[in-house]
């Protein structure tokens, strides 16, 4: 059956509910878990904040927000609020718009709820016909859920609820999960089990699970999903594939999130409907004409097309002598009528192997920065690679006036896959806060994605998204931290990754101080131990076709560009990969002062030391040490903190329930063992070259 109208999401609620009572703890609830508030005097108080609800439900917004407030009241209290039309007691929460809510509306806050815009929301405790209340309230509805979301998120984590003066927007426009997800239910780059979206069985029936899906992402004001691969199959633009689509989009469109598709570039050819797909030919302009009408039709909220377009063997109008923008230009014509946008993506490099492929997409984009429609975003990975452990930020960034929709992968390819902890929101983080220059000093990479360095208002960031069908819907329980993180900082680019960390372990695993405690500094630890023993002081792509395991060797005879040995190079001179004027050049698509301070390995951070220069084995690091001792350090310190993290969570036996406890040590002892392959690995792999002993214990 189909889940729709009031009906459906009230039978969602109760199917859910009782589900959540019956079973042990699995994963599945995420952080919207709403366990009971056992703090005895911490309850009082937010019960004696929390009596009465005055909110409508007669829109499917509406309906949501009510659903969620009655699911959330009776995990933490026991207990549902009573309802009421007006303030008429102490502890009366308020939830609406000025447009729908006569409360609301009286309270004059129209002026600075309009400065917040319809996502945006203020959560104040106020005194309404002399009683205590408590309000949220927005210029739109979906605002009200992401504050509904925003003031349950207080109530879980155990923060005080009675001064309350919170007004948030989110920082940037669009923020987009990109799922690579097949139509035959595989996921590329997917280590948690299968799509979420079952697509024999649309559009009669929308799996109950989509609406928990919409529920989360809505919990952390994402506003949009891709949910199909970039690999795109033309298929998912016939009729019958979008029939299915809109299925999903009805799902989701209550809780505020808009449906986009990865479309194929040659899909009107390989359906057989037109003999090209020049996009300067006038039937491939009505083609596509025809196509965004049809979609939208369907979907009246369609966000638009990603494309992978003339990458890894994907057709583009290059096919043709075209450049990139004359193909984004003729999808982005077709939905301009109807608001919708075309993300065009920059991973790129050419068939035949360039001298250096992270220079590529500079090349290519930058002599097109006029050339593209009002409507175009051009799709930016944070690093000029390929998600690798460690890589400096894209040259684009800063550098293009087109609007740039930044990529982040959540979804951990090179990062151990659903198997080891990484934590990545450290990782985001470093990204957020480098000095681009764009606009000299004090260009920090955050003001640059949401527009404020610049003036620019289309903004948007999509993260590649790491869900699948298994039940904790990550594969890894403590992977959910990188969901949840990537929602956080797409809302707000500034925030602390201890923060964030902090909020899921409370929501996720409970208060505990020890749970606490432990799990923060596992999760902020992870990220650089996990750089330590692969790809240590700037190395990358040290690893075979599967992405996961060590092969330092590995030539791969198909292109040199996929091999280990292209990026490391290592003889008996040496090891790195030359990107300065002596080699490369790639330091030369940054910004002064950057190019110059990167040219040099002395004033190069040595964390991208061998991503920008080829040095000998015998070259002093900052601290004495020789960088083949330098690398001993780095592999031995991370395979040691790997084995550290099974003895950490091991005190936590007891504390956390025994199914989600066993299932992440499981994943801390591999983690340890494939850690220790990765050192013994790399450095024997490097002593054949460097010459160099291996001082004993390390």
């Amino acid at each position: 059956m189909r889940f729709t109208g009031r009906f459906g999401i009230l039978l969602c609620i109760v199917w859910f509910a009782g589900g959540s009572m019956a079973r042990a703890e699995d994963g599945y609830d995420l952080w919207l878990r709403y366990l009971r508030v056992e703090d005895a005097a911490r309850r009082a108080a937010y019960e004696r904040a929390l009596t009465t609800l005055v909110a409508r439900d007669d829109s499917p917004t509406e309906r949501v927000v009510v659903a969620e407030l009655t699911r959330a009241m009776s995990g933490l209290f026991g207990r549902t609020l009573a309802r009421a039309e007006a303030v008429a007691s102490s502890g009366t929460l308020v939830v609406g718009t000025p447009a729908r809510s006569a409360v609301v509306r009286a309270l004059g806050w129209d002026a600075r709820l309009g400065t917040l815009g319809p996502e945006g929301f203020v959560i104040r405790s106020t005194t309404i016909d002399g009683r205590p209340a408590t309000v949220i309230a927005s210029t739109g509805e979906v605002g009200t859920l992401h504050g509904t979301f925003r003031f349950l998120r207080l109530l879980q984590t155990r923060r005080p609820v009675s001064s309350l003066d919170i007004a948030e927007r989110p920082r940037l426009d669009r923020r987009l999960l990109n799922h690579w997800d097949n139509l035959d239910g595989s996921i590329e780059r997917g280590y948690a089990g299968n799509s979420l979206w079952n697509w024999s069985e649309l559009p009669d029936r929308v799996d109950a699970r989509v609406v928990d899906y919409a529920r989360a992402n809505a919990s952390l004001g994402l506003n949009g999903t891709v949910v199909n691969s970039v690999n795109a199959n033309p298929k998912s633009l016939t009729a019958d594939y979008l029939k299915k689509a809109a299925a999903l989009a009805d799902t989701f469109r209550p809780y505020g999130i808009r449906l986009y598709l990865a479309a194929n570039f040659a899909a009107p050819k390989m359906l057989g409907e037109l003999q090209t797909t020049d996009p300067l030919d006038p039937a491939v302009a009505r083609w596509w004409r025809a196509k965004a009408d049809e979609i939208y039709a369907l979907v009246p909220d369609f966000g638009g097309f990603v494309v992978k377009a003339n990458s890894e063997g994907q057709p583009g109008p290059q096919d043709y002598k075209r450049s990139h923008a004359d193909g984004a230009n003729v999808l982005a014509e077709a939905l301009r009528p109807h608001g919708g946008i075309v993300m065009w993506r920059a991973f790129v490099y050419n068939a035949d192997v360039d001298a250096d492929r992270v220079k590529r997409a500079y090349l290519e984009f930058v002599p097109l920065d006029d050339k593209f429609s009002a409507n175009v975003f051009v799709q930016v990975k944070n690093g000029p690679l390929d998600f690798q452990p460690r890589e400096p930020f894209h040259p684009l960034f800063g550098s293009l006036k087109t609007p740039v929709m930044t990529e982040l992968q959540i979804t951990q390819e090179y990062f151990g896959q659903s198997t080891h902890l990484v934590y990545l929101a450290p990782m985001w983080r470093e990204f957020f806060d480098v000095d681009t220059f764009t606009k000299g000093a004090g260009s920090p990479m955050s003001k640059v994605v949401d527009g404020s360095l610049t003036g620019e208002r289309r903004t948007g960031i999509a993260g590649v998204a790491n869900t699948g069908n298994d039940r904790n819907w990550t594969g890894h329980h403590l992977a959910q931290a990188n969901w949840y993180a990537s929602g956080r900082l797409a809302w707000n680019p500034d925030e602390g990754p201890a923060e964030i960390a902090e909020d899921w372990i409370r929501m996720t695993w409970g208060q505990d101080p020890l749970v606490v405690q432990t799990l923060r500094g596992l999760l902020l630890d992870s990220y650089e131990t996990f750089v330590d023993y692969t790809m240590p002081l700037g190395l990358h792509h040290l690893i075979g076709g599967d992405h996961y395991a060590p092969m330092p060797e590995n030539p791969d005879p198909r292109r040199a560009d996929w091999s280990a040995i292209y990026y490391h190079r290592a003889d008996a001179s040496g090891v790195g990969f030359d990107r300065t004027a002596s080699g490369s050049n790639a330091v030369a698509q940054y910004r002064s002062p950057l190019r110059e301070r990167w040219a040099s390995p002395s004033t190069t951070p040595e964390n991208l030391l061998l991503w920008f220069h080829r040095v000998p084995w015998d070259y002093k690091l900052s601290n004495g040490r020789t960088l083949w001792e330098g690398l001993v350090d780095h592999y031995t310190r991370g395979a040691e903190e790997a084995r550290a993290f099974v003895a950490q969570w091991q005190t936590l036996k007891g504390k956390v329930d025994d199914a989600r406890y066993a299932a992440v040590l499981a994943r801390f002892e591999r983690q340890a063992a494939d850690a220790a392959a990765w050192r013994e690995k790399c450095l024997m792999y490097f002593q054949q070259f460097s010459k160099r002993p291996i001082e004993p214990g390390r």
